[in-house]
This record gives C-alpha cells, sequence and structure tokens, in this order.
C-alpha cells in the first residue's frame, strides 16, 4: 500500500511539474510582423526566452500579466517563418494572451494617448533615458536611446533608434543593441569611419560605429559594432571589449564612449566616464585605445566639443561636459583637455544626459543638442521624454564665456502666432492670454518689467511657469544674474506640451524644464506679480510632431 501510494503521489507530482513547464512554454511560428505582450506593473518581473532549435535568440525581464494594463511589442520582421519557443519563468498565465498582428496593440491610437508629449519625441512603447549615438548622415539625423522595450520601467537596457528629416519629426525604427550575453548595452556614441580606419567598410561604403558600454554584475566594459545599410542592422565587433578598465580604477563605474575625429591629430578620440571624472583615449584605427589624461569632478555621459567664440570660426575654446549640465572650457590639444573656467551651468530641471549631435555638415557646422527629460507620462505604456534640440554658442558675458541654448530653428514650423502686442499692464494681458484655443500645447513668448525689487512671473493653472525673484536673483529658485546688473527685465520664451515645460531665459543665457502639473486652481494661464509692465507678449498655438 505504501508503495501504491508512493507510486500516486510521484505521479501527481509529475503530472503537475508537466502542467507548469508547458504551462510556461509556448511554440510559434512567426508569420506576422509584430509580437504583442501583454503587460502589469502590479505583477513581478520574470525572465523570458525566445529559442530557435534550442538555441537561444534573446532574453529579457518583463511583468508578463493575464490581465495587462497595456501591451508591449517585439519586432520579429527579422524572424519571419521561423518558429520559436517562448519560455516564461515568472507566472505564466499571460502566455496565452501572446499574440501575432502586422500591427501593435493599441496602433490605432498611438501618439494621440491621452498624456503623449506632442512636440517632443517619446517612444511608441516602454522606457526611454539617454540619448545615445546621435549622428547626421546622408540626410537623417540619428536618434539613439537607452529604451527597455518591454515596460514603462527602466530595466534591459537596449539602444532604441528613430531617424528625422528635420530633428522634429520622427520616425522609430527597431532597436539598433539588444542585451546578449556580455550583459545590457549602456550609452555610447556614433561615428562614420570614411577612412576606412576599422576595416569595416563596404566598397565605397563607409561604416557607421557605434560605440557603447556593456553593463553587467561584475563590470562596465567598453565594446563597438558597426553598420553598413544606414543603422538598419548592426554587427558587433567579435573582438569586444575594447577597454576594460575597472582593475585600473578600482571601479566598475567606467561608462558612457564619445568617440569624435580630432582631425588636427589625425586621429580618434574617446572621452569615457571613469569613477571620479572623464578620461582621453586615443586611437588610430578603432580598435587599439591608448589612454592620455583625466579630468577629475564629472559623473556619466562626458561630451567635449569645440565651439567658435561669439561666432567667430577663427577664435574656438572646447567645452567638456557630464551628464548634470555642467560644464568646464577649456584648450584641447588631442590628447588634454586643460580647464581655463568652470565648472558653470546653462540649464537645469529635468535635463539629464544630453548629448550633441556628430557628422554635421560642413555647410550647417550648428553643435546641435538634445537631453533626456526625466518627465512621467501619468498611465500610459511608455514613459519619459526628449527635450527639444537647442543649438549651443558660445559666448562673451560679463562673467567670461558661457554657454547659450536655444531651440533650432526647425522648430518654428510647429508654432503658429495667434496674437502679439506691446506695453500691457497684468490684467490687460491676461485677457490676451484667454484668447488661446487650447491650453493643452502652447508657446508663450514674453518681456516682463518689473516696478519693484520682488517677483513676478506667468503661471499656469497655479503652476509658476516663470518665478523671476529680483530681490534673491532667482529664476523658478535657480541663482541667476542677467547680463544688465540693474535690470527690471526679464524675457521668457515658454513651452507647453501636455506633461511638460521647458523655458528659455534672455535668449537662451539660462534655460530649465520640468514636468507639468495637473490643474490644481482656476486661474488659467496668467501674468502676477506687483504693477509690472508686459512690454512685449506673444502667443503661439502648436502643432503636433506625429500629425
Amino acid at each position: 500500500m505504501k508503495s501504491l501510494l508512493k507510486r500516486k503521489v510521484f505521479t501527481a507530482l509529475m503530472m503537475l511539474c508537466y502542467g507548469v513547464l508547458s504551462a510556461q512554454t509556448l511554440s510559434l511560428k512567426i508569420t506576422k510582423r509584430y509580437l504583442n505582450l501583454p503587460v502589469s506593473q502590479a505583477h513581478e518581473r520574470g525572465m523570458m526566452q525566445f529559442k530557435i532549435d534550442d538555441k537561444l535568440e534573446r532574453s529579457f525581464k518583463i511583468r508578463l500579466a493575464a490581465q495587462p494594463e497595456y501591451w508591449v511589442f517585439c519586432d520579429m520582421a527579422a524572424l519571419q517563418g521561423k518558429t520559436i519557443t517562448i519560455s516564461y519563468d515568472g507566472k505564466s498565465e499571460g502566455l496565452s494572451k501572446i499574440y501575432q498582428d502586422d500591427k501593435i496593440a493599441g496602433q490605432d491610437s498611438l501618439y494621440r494617448e491621452k498624456n503623449r508629449p506632442q512636440f517632443h519625441f517619446s517612444t511608441r512603447r516602454g522606457w526611454i533615458n539617454d540619448p545615445n549615438g546621435m549622428i547626421f548622415y546622408q540626410g537623417e539625423y540619428h536618434l539613439f536611446y537607452q529604451h527597455n522595450p518591454y515596460e514603462r520601467e527602466w530595466e534591459n537596457m537596449s539602444w532604441g533608434h528613430a531617424v528625422s528629416k528635420d530633428m522634429v519629426h520622427w520616425e522609430e525604427l527597431p532597436t539598433a543593441l539588444s542585451p546578449d550575453a556580455m550583459g545590457t548595452m549602456f550609452s555610447g556614441s556614433t561615428v562614420i569611419d570614411y577612412q576606412n580606419t576599422a576595416g569595416f567598410n563596404r566598397g565605397n561604403i563607409p561604416a557607421m560605429i557605434v560605440f557603447f558600454t556593456v553593463d553587467n554584475p561584475e563590470k562596465e566594459v567598453q565594446c563597438m559594432a558597426y553598420s553598413l545599410d544606414k543603422g538598419r542592422t548592426w554587427t558587433k565587433y567579435d573582438k569586444n571589449p575594447l577597454i576594460d578598465s575597472k582593475a585600473k580604477w578600482n571601479s566598475r563605474d567606467t561608462r558612457d564612449p564619445r568617440v569624435f575625429w580630432y582631425k588636427p591629430g589625425n586621429h580618434w578620440v574617446m572621452v569615457l566616464n571613469e569613477r571620479d571624472g572623464h578620461s582621453i583615449y586615443t586611437s588610430k584605427n578603432l580598435k587599439e585605445w591608448r589612454y592620455e589624461s583625466h579630468v577629475t569632478g564629472f559623473w556619466e555621459c562626458p561630451d567635449l566639443f569645440e565651439l567658435p567664440i561669439d561666432g567667430n570660426k577663427n577664435k574656438t575654446k572646447w567645452v567638456m561636459y557630464g551628464a548634470s549640465a555642467t560644464y568646464m572650457i577649456g584648450d584641447f590639444d588631442g590628447k588634454t583637455f586643460r580647464p581655463e573656467s568652470g565648472k558653470h551651468y546653462y540649464t537645469t530641471g529635468s535635463i539629464y544626459a544630453a548629448q550633441t549631435f556628430t557628422n554635421m555638415p560642413e555647410s550647417d557646422p550648428r553643435r546641435v543638442q538634445i537631453g533626456w527629460g526625466r518627465i512621467a507620462q501619468p498611465a500610459m505604456p511608455f514613459n519619459h521624454m526628449m527635450l527639444l534640440p537647442t543649438e549651443l554658442r558660445l559666448r562673451t558675458t560679463k562673467n567670461g564665456l558661457r554657454l547659450t541654448s536655444l531651440p533650432v530653428k526647425e522648430t518654428e514650423q510647429l508654432f503658429t502666432a495667434v496674437g502679439q502686442w506691446t506695453s500691457l499692464n497684468a490684467a490687460n494681458a491676461n485677457e490676451k492670454l484667454k484668447t488661446l484655443p487650447s491650453l493643452e500645447r502652447f508657446r508663450v513668448k514674453t518681456k516682463i518689467k518689473l516696478s519693484h525689487a520682488t517677483s513676478a512671473g506667468v503661471s499656469l493653472w497655479g503652476q509658476r511657469l516663470l518665478d523671476y525673484d529680483l530681490n534673491s536673483n532667482r529664476v523658478n529658485g535657480v541663482f541667476y544674474s542677467p547680463e544688465d546688473m540693474t535690470s527690471m527685465e526679464i524675457t521668457a520664451d515658454i513651452y507647453v506640451d501636455r506633461t511638460s515645460v521647458e523655458v528659455f531665459i534672455d535668449n537662451g543665457a539660462y534655460s530649465y524644464s520640468f514636468e507639468r502639473k495637473p490643474n490644481n486652481s482656476e486661474d488659467g494661464l496668467v501674468f502676477w506679480g506687483n504693477n509690472i509692465e508686459i512690454k512685449d507678449l506673444t502667443l503661439y498655438t502648436a502643432k503636433s510632431i506625429w500629425e
């Protein structure tokens, strides 16, 4: 009897195990473009794997759910006709909800969702953070970015990819770099190897080469991949990593390679954040790198670029930049950056890890920057956004050389002036503000003059978009001293999207951005302050970049 009982228990356990295993796998022949996956933030993450003939094709963490809050997708274009086996080690009920289609789930409402930014870039689904690899090539601006395609929170770091003809309207492409056996794909940069220094070119086609950090629990190492079809497909270098500097720095914080061609020295330069600052490496072939120097005091996402002073191409300085938007100004000889002033700031708020475009055409030598806007998109199947592309310039000020930043001229196509006035008091100006057709998305450009050394500005539903405290020289809480130290005036160019606010002060001398709060008053859009004069006021409606 005991033996029979044991056999029955064993059989029951085996059936239970078989049921669990079968419930956690799904076999599919790929016949459609997309695989749609149900997700809920209420679930714990599990590991999902795709296998083809028992060979691992990809693995990622996901909160699979039978009752989804939203859907994400996998682009299966490269696997058409193949049979994949999907396994999942979390709660398996959601496996039965996975389905194929030639549209992503929610395609019909894509870019029109309630909290979708309307003139800022955001990804179709998932999380985004640092912009990566920004480059101009053959008429296209490429924006890569840190991306979790499978959830609205950080994980599965990959390189998302979008292209644009004007830095305003974007087309999303398939994920460029996905995690592999080495680790996940962290930030980096992109170059075009016109001289075939790395040997990847094909005939007259120069390789587009990305440099990126691979992150794993042990360390961070620097790697590269190349493309011969304008960034549509990528091949990872088979001798990665290029740089493994954990032991040298006694730190795993070695990341975010920023690579560019230094023409005077006829060599490549890599700026790499290592532990307590930015290191300079050089190379002739993009594969072998030599350490040259180090500047302390920065954290993550380096950038290093040359700018003309006051637009004079014969007088230039170099700017070294870090993730927090602080910078130093100095000289660079191809191996060593020597700071002369700093650290300075020109922008604050939601911006982080901004990067500038490389390979700009000689006919358009602007230094254009895009920053990650750390602004949540509530109750949406995507999260965070990119800020407006801005042109950086180096100007002489009363305090010395400083960066300025203004939205690129291409953004002007989005805004239509619907009213312009001069010399108004606050009451009259507030009547004019009521003429805006909608407060969902708009732009206000204004110059105000204070009559007392107190504070004044513009608010929207009780949230202060501009708060200029002349007594303590603060703009929205941050110290700011105008070029004319005795001025009672301030200009502001205010861009309001569905979930964000960007403000540019005094022709870009200072800017800031923050999350737009829900309506918490009945005031609407109003000027406030003690007997202020609105010297100039222009109102604009804003088009959607998705229409």
